[in-house]
């Protein structure tokens, strides 16, 4: 633990999102930093959300804290490193996020548990009404991340990981919930396989850096027990290439900084 707390004291930022709305504390030189792809995946939870929200894998807590600060919702907090946990609930203390802080935990646990080792881990059978999640996607013969805390936050675990994250993403979901998560296009026939008999009602979103690129990303949503038709959306451009510059699109902008969702159809 004297390592954790090195990390966490002197090698830590303190990072505005959504226009200084929230800020964050998480790693500046080891670990995953949180950014696009968080916001994003927030973004796919309506703008007036109600209940109780879980995100599955929080790292320092970017996504589920997106989703707080802009509504009434109860957000748990998953995550299995120690470390990543730690920031979770120093970013909970930042005095920007005390108006939300008092609806959020941190839960350090492992989203891979099963039956009742995940009952007892702190997952709650049939709870929440939204399950957001950034699953980590290295696979095995990827280059492996630098640091070891970045790399257990990008590596997968195993073939079925996401066989064991949407199984429990459906065992924690009341009936009609909203699944929600960010990918890359590689994981998609996993996912859509791990969602059979769980999620149905898929839609989904390809993610583009610019009109003439192939998807980087994908986002998304399902519903439980659903037994609607999967629908693909219109794809999201991220940046113009405009006068040579890769700005933001205007969408793109309003997704990532709280002022526009993705909202099922």
């Amino acid at each position: 633990m004297a390592e954790a707390a090195d990390i966490i004291a002197s090698k830590a930022s303190i990072d505005a999102f959504h226009k200084g709305a929230f800020y964050l504390k998480q790693p500046k030189e080891n670990g995953h930093r949180a950014g696009i792809d968080a916001m994003l995946l927030a973004s796919l939870v309506p703008e007036d959300p109600s209940g109780r929200l879980a995100d599955l894998g929080a790292g320092a807590g970017a996504a589920g804290l997106a989703v707080a600060y802009r509504s009434k919702m109860d957000v748990t907090l998953f995550e299995k490193s120690p470390i990543m946990a730690q920031f979770a609930r120093q970013s909970l203390q930042i005095e920007q996020n005390l108006s939300f802080a008092q609806r959020c935990r941190v839960v350090e646990a492992d989203v891979e548990l099963s039956g009742q080792a995940r009952v007892a881990a702190g997952f709650e059978d049939n709870a929440f009404d939204h399950v957001i999640m950034n699953p980590p996607f290295n696979e095995a013969g990827d280059r492996k991340a630098p640091d070891e805390l970045k790399a257990q936050a990008h590596a997968m675990s195993g073939d079925d990981l996401f066989e064991k994250w949407i199984k429990t993403a459906a065992a924690i979901s009341k009936p009609q919930s909203q699944l929600s998560l960010i990918a890359r296009p590689s994981s998609l026939q996993k996912i859509l396989t791990a969602c059979e008999g769980r999620f149905g009602g898929i839609e989904i979103t390809s993610v583009l850096p610019t009109q003439n690129d192939n998807a980087i990303r994908f986002l998304l949503t399902g519903i439980k027990g659903s037994k609607a038709r999967l629908v693909m959306r219109p794809n999201l451009i991220m940046h113009s290439d405009e006068d040579g510059a890769r700005n933001y699109t205007a969408i793109a902008d309003d997704l990532i900084n709280g002022r526009a969702f993705l909202c099922r159809s």
